[in-house]
């Protein structure tokens, strides 16, 4: 969906300056674009810490893939918590505290790929299990500090929105930047005729065209998708957070899984009925088992 916004804003801007027989050929401005899009990238540097960098070059890149999370992975993690609150009350906290210690290792996490394979729910939710195994905490506490715990990460995560945005603000004040010195340098050839001073100057204001168009048509557009990225890592921890308060809360393994499925966006969450035939099996299984 990126691209094809990318591409409705160029052919928009392009096709609507070509309705009023524009030339393209003066938009053609290489050394414009190395003034503005050097100076962004240089002030980006300077005002990012290198882990926020990281984070921009991955929230990108999830960008471009299209939707982070989908049906199936809310699915697999309700299945995923609730096997392992199953395993909780059923064999007790030792047995969950081996897979803790090595949750690389542990079987019961990679039976489901898509939540084994996400590094910030995977380190939420094994905190999380350390937290219930080395503490006695009560569900009002838990609930305290995994409030706290989901607010840092979600601002840790919005960080690389923020970092964009900021960006997207600098590029218009770099557009004139670069449209000055195009002035500075027609200033310099005031003894030509008027039709090279016409080219000069108009060239000089492509300068603040690209600033304005890259702000508001493709890097603040980015960022705002970023920061619905963060949300939506938010909300599948939530999921998370929900199932073990509701579960340290005294609710049943079935129970918490349930409150866990209310909580998920109603794009994507799963009916009841879904989650019955996946939780259900799991039920099923269990009572042929005795």
């Amino acid at each position: 969906m990126i691209f094809i916004g990318f591409i409705a804003v160029t052919l928009a801007v392009v096709g609507g300056y070509l309705m009023e027989q524009g030339n393209l050929h003066i938009l053609f401005q290489p050394a414009e674009v190395v003034i503005i899009f050097g100076a962004a990238i240089g002030g980006f540097i300077i005002a990012t810490p290198s882990h926020v960098i990281k984070l921009v070059k991955e929230g990108i890149g999830q960008a471009f893939k299209g939707r982070m999370y989908t049906k199936n992975d809310y699915i697999e993690l309700l299945s995923l918590l609730y096997e392992t609150l199953q395993k909780i009350g059923k064999e007790g906290l030792r047995e969950i505290e081996k897979d803790v210690n090595n949750p690389e290792k542990c079987a019961l996490f990679k039976k489901y790929p898509l939540v084994f394979n996400n590094p910030l729910a995977m380190t939420f939710l094994v905190d999380i299990l350390r937290s219930i195994i080395s503490t006695t905490l009560s569900a009002h506490e838990l609930e305290s500090l995994l409030d706290n715990e989901l607010e840092t990460i979600y601002e840790d995560v919005l960080a690389s929105s923020k970092s964009v945005a900021n960006v997207a603000d600098a590029l218009p004040g770099l557009g004139i930047v670069a449209a000055v010195l195009g002035v500075v340098i027609t200033m310099q050839k005031m003894s030509e005729p008027p039709e090279v001073l016409g080219h000069s100057i108009g060239a000089a204001m492509v300068g603040t065209f690209l600033g304005v168009l890259m702000c508001y048509g493709f890097v603040g557009p980015l960022a705002k998708k970023l920061e619905y990225i963060a949300e939506e890592h938010r909300n599948f921890l939530d999921v998370i957070r929900v199932v073990f308060v509701s579960f340290t809360g005294g609710a049943h393994y079935m129970i918490a899984t349930e409150f866990g499925r209310r909580v998920i966006p109603p794009n994507l969450r799963p009916t009841f009925d879904e989650t019955e035939r996946v939780v259900g099996r799991k039920e099923k299984k269990e009572k042929k088992g005795k």
